[in-house]
């Protein structure tokens, strides 16, 4: 009797019928496995997804329960009964033949070889013939089909005997039926599973990220494909030595990784052992392949930023470091055609003399030349506030190729953020003394377990409501020290009697000492207030920025009139800094407001009317005649026709209809036309700026969209929507949201300085443009050599 062994292909049995007279199904069907290694046929593989029987009874399916056919039958000496896919054996009969095989072989078994049944003893036809009846699958109803290539595959008609099986990723044929020939699902599935699908493996490579062999479509002759291996996830993946390498270069540029990690002894047993087959790289190897991500990365940036319609904003960020040298991070803020805001590292270049008033014009002059900006600049945002030497630097060098707005007031700008913390480092150092012994008696607490028991022990008895924890500070960030203020003034109560249940507690301050704390705490919460709103946001509002200014002004302003002489010297100091900043950027956040349909030129009223009592209405002209004036400069500028369908890709193809029938919308057709629109609309109508002053302010929402509002009517306002895309597009701050509190200025870290200003510009501007998604991980890899 036959070995019948398990077949992973047989999920679907179809009864069949046959000429002679009707025998038992089961019977039927063992007396066909007999004859296989009587007559030891090779290379037939006999697999019931291809004839795809169907199931007349229950009877027959629960008979056959549990049993699982072989994959790919054996003869009785072990040899393969493989087939090809289109070599299936079809058995056809009449009374006057014997069966035979494909090849002309006879198929008949001996009396002697027939299986014996429990009723009958020898399996035969029921006529008494010891021959196989005719066996023909006929057109009956076909169950729905559950094999899993069918998720993948759809069978479509190709003419009226032949239906092919389509993938439904690649959209490549495959043989299913021709006549009463059917081809089965073993090739389909060969073609899901073993990694052949081309769409499949394009899938795989974005989720997995490991790059996998691609055939050519249908028609051309396909390369060698590149080894595969198994893996737990996927049975055949490519391994590919330069995607291992761009894959290194990305992990080591996004994590901040030294360049010489790939040199660790531990880094390189480990890859090997992860991967053998591996060519481990060096250290100027992957310093290549870092550059060259960079240089692929900086490419759709640059063909990103010569597509925007407006101008481009810059700050400029100068860190330290241990060789003296300096480097100025030049970061680029501009608003897309869609009304986005964008923000990315542009340059960070090498300055060998930071102090000298000669280095921030040559980092601009940098910028500007590397990524073509003359022209397009307009507004630059400086860390510190710049000496007049430099600025006499900068200005003539901006002025050659960009024509200055305004003359140049929107040119310079400072960094709230490190206005902000120059004021509160002011007042820390007014209170140094002080703030030394409320650090002294925090430490005390919290470096020790029994100590802090003690405390907690104490304040409990007090019954101070206080539900703040103590810590100790630290003194680069100047919030955490405002924090340990607050903190430990909530529980000056506790630390006043901590000497008495501990008496090594010998360090409490006075209550002079106390009352001073809560006057610094009182102006660092002004500061804090106003700084902690930079954290909120990536891009943090000018409008927000100048509330919080005047407020602050105007806080400061009463303050200096107390009696106090200690509040009164703070506050003038603290003022006059305000002032500067105040001096550089009222002008850009003024006009910020005004672009707000909230509030236009009335919340500049109030507010100016708070900080300049009398004097406020010279002020506010100013204003309203610098944004009159900025307006003007953006009728004069040479725009293109109908600058507002420009940015519509709809309108393009109903320029181009029109611009074939005879030039109709050309520039020598209208330009003539264009200026006499403006002439007369000057004289005879109100601008754009005046009636949008005019109408009505829009209720003030709590998250409204400025930027979509002024997408939804830049139709409205073509001229002012462009004015107001700059203007909204300069940043107030040049320090990340992290960053905001420092009192130092940031430093570069001793390894990146030992490396070459080309590789630290790649490394930190890569990860920038990397964590913000913009490009697309590219296939090729640019190898430099160093």
């Amino acid at each position: 009797m036959p070995n019948f062994r398990s077949n992973p292909r047989s999920e679907k049995l179809e009864s069949f019928n046959y000429n002679s007279q009707p025998i038992s199904d089961i019977y039927l069907f063992i007396y066909l496995f007999s004859l296989l290694p009587i007559l030891e046929l090779r290379f037939i593989r006999l697999d019931f997804d291809y004839l795809d029987w169907k199931l007349e009874s229950r009877e027959f399916e629960d008979a056959f329960e549990g049993i699982i056919f072989p994959d790919e039958m054996a003869t009785p000496d072990g040899t393969n009964m493989e087939s090809s896919g289109k070599d299936i054996m079809v058995i056809h009969h009449d009374e006057d033949h014997d069966l035979t095989t494909p090849n002309g072989e006879n198929m008949v078994a001996r009396e002697d070889e027939l299986m014996e049944t429990p009723d009958t003893g020898k399996l035969g036809s029921p006529d008494g013939h010891n021959e196989l009846a005719l066996v023909e699958v006929q057109p009956n109803k076909r169950r729905k089909k559950k094999s899993i290539v069918w998720e993948h595959f759809t069978i479509e008609s190709v003419s009226a005997d032949c239906r092919r099986a389509y993938c439904k990723q690649c959209k490549q044929s495959f043989a299913y039926s021709t006549g009463s020939k059917v081809a089965g699902t073993s090739h389909l599935k060969r073609h899901i599973a073993k990694g052949t699908c081309s769409a499949l493996l394009r899938g795989q490579d974005k989720n997995q990220m490991i790059s996998t062999y691609t055939p050519p479509s249908r028609g051309t002759v396909s390369e060698t494909p590149k080894r595969r291996y198994k893996t737990s996830s996927s049975p055949y993946v490519v391994f590919d030595q330069d995607r291992c390498r761009q894959d290194i270069a990305r992990m080591v540029i996004m994590h901040d990784y030294p360049l010489h990690m790939v040199e660790h002894p531990g880094f390189v047993s480990f890859v090997k052992n992860l991967q053998p087959r591996f060519n481990m790289v060096s250290f100027n190897t992957v310093q290549g392949d870092c550059v060259g991500t960079y240089l692929m990365e900086k490419q759709n940036l640059n063909k990103f930023i010569e597509a925007i319609p407006g101008r481009i904003c810059l700050t400029l960020d100068m860190w330290s470091s241990s060789r003296s040298v300096g480097y100025v991070f030049i970061m680029g803020s501009f608003i897309d055609s869609e009304w986005r805001l964008h923000r990315r590292v542009l340059n960070v270049v090498m300055e060998p003399y930071p102090e000298s008033t000669n280095a921030l014009s040559h980092a601009v002059a940098v910028c500007l030349s590397d990524w073509r900006l003359e022209g397009k600049l307009f507004s630059l945002t400086f860390n510190q506030r710049q000496n007049e030497a430099a600025l006499d630097n900068l200005r003539p060098l901006i002025a050659i190729k960009n024509p200055l707005i305004l003359n140049g007031q929107f040119l310079v700008g400072s960094c709230i953020a490190w206005t902000l913390s120059d004021i509160a480092k002011d007042v820390l150092e007014s209170g140094e003394n002080t703030i030394t012994k409320i650090r002294d008696s925090v430490k005390y607490v919290t470096t020790s377990d029994s100590h802090e028991e003690k405390f907690l022990e104490l304040k409990q008895q007090l019954q101070v409501p206080s539900e703040r924890n103590l810590f100790l500070d630290d003194q680069t960030q100047w919030n955490t020290t405002y924090h340990m203020l607050v903190a430990a003034s909530e529980m000056k109560e506790v630390f006043s009697c901590l000497d008495t249940s501990d008496p090594d507690y010998r360090e409490a301050p006075s209550l002079e000492d106390w009352k001073l704390v809560e006057i610094l705490c009182t102006y660092l919460k002004l500061l804090f207030d106003a700084a902690n709103i930079l954290t909120t946001t990536t891009h943090p509002s000018a409008i927000t920025v100048f509330h919080e200014v005047w407020r602050i002004h105007s806080e400061l302003a009463r303050a200096i009139t107390n009696e106090d002489p200690f509040i009164s010297s703070l506050s003038k100091m603290m003022l006059e800094k305000f002032d500067k900043y105040w001096k550089d950027c009222s002008i850009v956040l003024a006009a910020a407001v005004v672009m707000d349909p909230r509030f236009k030129m009335k919340l500049v009223e109030f507010s100016f009317t708070k900080v300049y009592g009398e004097e406020a209405p010279a002020y506010i002209k100013v204003v309203d005649d610098g944004i009159h004036e900025l307006f003007d400069e953006y009728v004069a500028l040479p725009l293109p026709l109908t600058p507002t369908y420009a940015e519509d890709g709809s309108v393009d193809g109903n320029m181009k209809g029109e611009d074939s029938q005879g030039n109709l919308l050309s520039d020598n057709g209208f330009t003539d036309f264009d200026v006499y629109i403006m002439e007369t609309t000057s004289q005879q109508m109100k601008s754009e700026l005046d009636r949008y002053l005019e109408d009505s302010l829009l209720p003030r929402v709590q998250d409204f969209d400025l930027l979509g509002w002024w997408k939804l009517n830049k139709f409205k306002y073509p001229t002012l929507s462009k004015m107001a895309r700059d203007i909204l597009s300069i940043p107030v701050s040049t320090l990340p949201p992290d960053s905001v509190f420092i009192t130092r200025r940031k430093k570069m870290d001793q390894y990146r300085s030992s490396l070459r200003p080309e590789t630290v510009e790649a490394m930190i501007c890569s990860k920038d443009w990397m964590q913000c998604g913009l490009s697309e991980v590219s296939n090729a890899l640019v190898r430099m050599e160093y």
